[in-house]
């Protein structure tokens, strides 16, 4: 049975300080020609995820792996691959998390329901089964938290950000525990999971439109992201969902993640 979780206080509008300042531009470029190729690429690659009627999880991953690749992306994963209905809860920089995420591994996403009305993105990540969180509706969170841990039980593994914004990746906000309550209903093992960039031209943050962020990703030599895993967390059954969000977020310390003060 779900605990109930919706409070006034528990959903959230977080803010990020983080802005332009945090790109220091400092990354090798790629000329003007090899950009425009690049974004023309990705449109390709994107109008074919648009125009599939479903996407499986392996042309979920296929997509995903198309997008880093035309992007010029390296994808590395470092840690032990989760088991099948697993809560991923990860650290947050930029639309690209996502993509990484979904080309290592069959997942579900949780997103804000704002992605919905994204052109081409928003369709094609309802295709793809991702769970909408409307933070604007307390009351709806249970039927979210309700959704994760069905996801979970049915042995489809799901990504949650629980920091609820990005942050450029030196700076970090707190891992809110609202979406680890699914993983107590359910039983499931959470892995914690450190993102992190060799390059802050990846940070999406700020004023930052998502056509600004695909053009300077385009132009920066070189880009890797890398996924690092931290052993698994099995709560117990009624365990407290703070005390999971605090360990989850404390797992990560030495992985290229930094907690928040």
């Amino acid at each position: 049975m779900t605990t109930p979780v919706a409070t006034a206080g528990t959903l959230w509008q977080p803010a990020s300080g983080c802005g332009d300042r945090c790109r220091d531009g400092a990354t090798g470029r790629r000329g003007p020609v090899s950009v425009v190729v690049r974004v023309v690429a990705l449109a390709a690659v994107l109008l074919g995820g648009v125009l599939a009627v479903m996407l499986t999880s392996a042309a979920l991953r296929t997509l995903s792996r198309g997008i880093l690749a035309v992007l010029g992306v390296r994808l590395v994963w470092r840690g032990a691959e989760p088991r099948p209905g697993s809560l991923l809860v990860a650290n947050h920089v930029s639309w690209l998390d996502v993509v990484a995420l979904t080309a290592i591994r069959p997942v579900r996403m949780v997103a804000k329901h704002d992605v919905q009305a994204w052109p081409g993105i928003g369709g094609t990540a309802m295709r793809a089964g991702t769970i909408f969180i409307d933070r604007t509706r307390p009351r709806a969170l249970p039927e979210t938290v309700a959704e994760v841990a069905g996801a979970l039980r049915a042995g489809r593994s799901v990504v949650v950000f629980p920091e609820g914004t990005t942050y450029c990746g030196p700076e970090s906000g707190r891992f809110r525990s609202a979406l680890f309550q699914a993983a107590i209903d359910a039983g499931a093992p959470v892995v914690p999971v450190s993102i992190g960039y060799d390059s802050t031209e990846a940070a999406f943050v700020g004023e930052d439109t998502l056509g600004e962020s695909i053009v300077r990703i385009a132009r920066t030599r070189g880009l890797t992201v890398t996924l690092a895993a931290a052993p698994a967390l099995r709560p117990d059954p009624g365990a407290d969902r703070r005390a999971l969000a605090r360990a989850a977020q404390s797992s990560l310390a030495g992985r290229g993640y930094h907690l928040a003060a």
